[in-house]
């Protein structure tokens, strides 16, 4: 039904529910549907009004959801508690609750949960305290009157009033003066409203300086921002070409329509350069949204959104869930990177979502990446995004010269990872005054622990994986559940000592390798696992852009969207690693990581080259990449994929199943099978064990779901799951178009 209509029924139904004093409230737990209320008399309700309700012997918040649904009989219902002094939640947020329920799903309250994450949001800010002079008459003074007394008068003339620590301030005195002054009636308290911590940006201030190609495609966004019409524009520009700065402009026309301009990107660490390059065009700095805020900040942030006093917004793939009242623009940066996919719980794809959250908002979304995926650039083929291609660096820069060497022809001496090109390259890029960065995308220092006398290799007690040593910080660590353990002295099973050895490199090890190498160099570490965390991080970003190091090495958080003017070379120790786990997306995500890595080098006027070892130098990914022929590639990768039938040519969905106990796991998912409807155009592979069959002492079992384009994969597995029944410790997720295969 046309979203229009849907909400015109929504009305009509909730009008004749308000008639009859029952509303339906959708709480956001894991239920599928909203329970009926009674609305108190004297009690106004409105779809999308949020509410505290009685459910059994608890109570909790909910959102005023629309038509009753009249399964219940009136005199066993229970009554609205109370209303929130918060707006309500937009229509198009409520629809697209929906929309996300039924395409990924989840229960609708498991997705409403997502909205709702920050309930003490719900209430007002309690008004902060302030001091005036009482109602005495002109000239009444205390009789003893002390030097800090007359500060505090003298700071309150003229009919000021202060906030308590302003007072403090101004007066400077304790707050025992101020108190005394109270009790003896000199001064009086008043409540005042916290000032906003939101600047608003303006729209109004000159842009950066940008190239005809630049300027053509930013006069297409602020039309269509200006239009307030959906379309999803997929902005496609080398590393370096400038595309934050394009699509700047519409968030420019955003504000200008007293809108509100979103913007999502896959890392925390992404938001510091972007911050500054924000507040250098629009003159303040845009409200964040990440895990790493404190509750007062999430707290603010949300009701901020809410009543529009928050116009520009940066945050991680959750900010797509805020009570956004009216947004002008989505941008998605970086639109390839699977941060963008949530894995656990509500299991959906942020980009995705995101084009869905701005046709109901009928404002322009905006995708961006030097490396798009493959079903954004299908989608510009087939017409569907509006493709904007930007070809060439911004200014003066060039695209880096990228070369590949044979480790088969040409083996890093004994002892190192590094061939001796990679040494030569750093040693003379160090002495040209500039930047270097190696680059391996494994963290840790080693990804194997194993005893040279008995042979036994560390792994994981509740995971099917090796435990990753952590030697920086004499820990090794799983990657998958978390777990940590200090390394042993001793094997855990013969019990040698000094007998463990670190297989293979992390990038613990390779910073080893670079400190003994160039010991005077000023080195940093940029990886997920940094010490100190993303303030830590931050910093250390810092002082790359300011030129106080000289070698970065980095995993894959280096590849995302940072701008080291001075980073002139880029040395990637091992271009193969992710080619051959079998992946439907490696040959397509290594060629995106490797470029995206590569494209750091030279973004400035220094020309940049790379180096990348290989032992399958021949490989048609790493062959594209170094020729630079990014269109032949995704030609070569669609080609397949399509006589494939896979994704963006055919659908995928998984259904993984988990238990404590293997047989349990492996009696259902076999039950499982046995009930598997038959449609021409769907086939079911499995069940089978999950290439990580263990996973925090869970054993886990997947069904691959591969579909025609058009076949209805949602009414399919709806139809299979409906007679089952999960029973003891077992699990089921659903995961609709799966990024991960682990």
């Amino acid at each position: 039904m046309h979203n229009a209509a849907m909400w015109l029924a929504f009305l009509a139904g909730f009008s004749h529910c308000a008639f009859m004093q029952i509303v339906a409230v959708l709480i956001p737990m894991g239920l599928t549907g909203p329970y009926d209320y009674i609305v108190p008399a004297g009690l106004e309700l409105a779809p999308g009004d949020i509410v505290r309700v009685p459910l059994g012997r608890r109570e909790v918040d909910g959102v005023v959801w629309g038509e009753a649904r009249g399964d219940v009989a009136k005199e066993k219902l229970k009554a609205v508690l109370t209303r929130y002094p918060v707006a309500p939640l937009a229509k198009d947020l409520m629809l697209f609750v929906d929309w996300v329920a039924q395409y990924v799903m989840a229960p609708a309250g498991s997705v409403l949960r997502q909205i709702m994450r920050v309930p003490a949001a719900f209430e007002p800010a309690a008004p902060l305290t302030a001091w005036r002079e009482s109602d005495h008459e002109t000239n009444s003074r205390p009789t003893r009157m002390t030097p800090a007394r007359e500060r505090v008068f003298k700071a309150l003339k003229d009919g000021a009033i202060l906030p308590t620590a302003d007072l403090i301030h101004a007066a400077e005195v304790s707050a025992s003066v101020i108190k005394g002054l109270a009790e003896a009636g000199f001064v009086q308290q008043v409540p005042i409203a916290a000032p906003s911590q939101f600047q608003l940006p303006r729209h109004d201030l000159p842009g950066f300086e940008l190239s005809p190609d630049q300027a053509k495609i930013a006069q297409v966004f602020r039309e269509t921002v200006a239009a307030k019409a959906f379309s999803v524009h997929l902005l496609d520009g080398v590393t370096g070409s400038g595309k934050t700065e394009v699509y700047f402009d519409s968030i420019a026309e955003a504000l200008a329509q007293g809108r509100q301009a979103l913007v999502l990107l896959p890392e925390i660490s992404l938001t510091s350069q972007f911050l500054d390059r924000f507040k250098k065009r629009f003159g303040c700095l845009p409200a964040v949204w990440h895990s790493g805020l404190g509750a007062s900040d999430r707290r603010n942030t949300w009701r901020a959104v809410s009543n529009g006093e928050v116009r520009v917004l940066v945050g991680a793939r959750s900010a797509l869930f805020l009570p956004w009242s009216d947004l002008g623009t989505i941008i998605v940066d970086e639109e390839h990177d699977s941060g963008f996919k949530q894995e656990e719980g509500v299991i959906y794809n942020a980009r995705d979502m995101a084009v869905v959250r701005a046709r109901l908002a009928s404002c322009p979304v905006i995708l961006a990446s030097a490396t798009p995926s493959i079903e954004s650039i299908v989608n510009a083929q087939k017409g569907r995004y509006v493709h904007h291609r930007l070809l060439a660096r911004h200014g003066a820069a060039k695209m880096p010269e990228l070369k590949l060497i044979d480790m088969r022809v040409t083996p890093p001496e004994k002892g190192r990872w590094m061939v001796p090109q990679m040494v030569e390259a750093i040693k003379a890029t160090i002495e040209q005054g500039q930047q270097s960065l190696v680059f391996l995308n494994r963290r840790g220092y080693a990804p194997l622990t194993i005893c040279r006398s008995c042979g036994h290799r560390y792994a994981c007690g509740q995971c099917d994986a090796w435990m990753v040593e952590h030697r920086f910080r004499k820990q090794l660590a799983c990657h998958h559940c978390g777990l940590v353990e200090p390394v042993p002295h001793e094997c855990e099973e013969c019990g040698a000592e000094g007998s463990l050895t670190a297989c293979g490199p992390g990038v613990e090890r390779i910073t080893e390798e670079v400190v003994n190498l160039f010991p005077d160099a000023r080195t940093a570490i940029l990886s997920s696992d940094h010490a100190g965390g993303n303030q830590a991080l931050r910093q250390t970003l810092e002082q790359i852009i300011e030129g106080d190091v000289d070698i970065i090495i980095g995993t894959q958080i280096v590849a995302k969207g940072h701008h080291f003017p001075k980073l002139s070379f880029v040395g990637v120790v091992d271009a193969d690693l992710g080619l051959g786990n079998g992946d439907l997306r490696a040959a397509e995500k290594t060629y995106q990581l490797l470029s995206q890595v590569a494209g750091r080098a030279g973004r400035d006027r220094t020309l940049g080259h790379a180096i990348l070892q290989s032992y399958m130098p021949d490989h048609p990914v790493l062959q594209a990449l170094v020729a630079g022929d990014r269109d032949g590639f995704i030609e070569r990768e669609c080609m397949a994929r399509e006589m494939a039938h896979m994704p963006p040519f055919g659908r995928l969905a998984a259904i993984i199943v988990s238990s404590p106990s293997p047989q349990e796991g492996l009696n259902f998912v076999r039950q499982m099978a046995t009930k598997i409807p038959h449609h021409p155009d769907i086939n079911v592979l499995g069940p089978a064990p999950a290439p990580i069959a263990r996973l925090r002492n869970r054993y886990r079992y997947r069904f691959l779901i591969k579909a025609s384009r058009d076949a209805p994969v949602q009414s399919f597995i709806r139809q299979w799951l409906a007679p089952l029944q999960l029973r003891g410790g077992l699990r089921l997720s659903v995961d609709i178009d799966p990024y991960s295969f682990m």
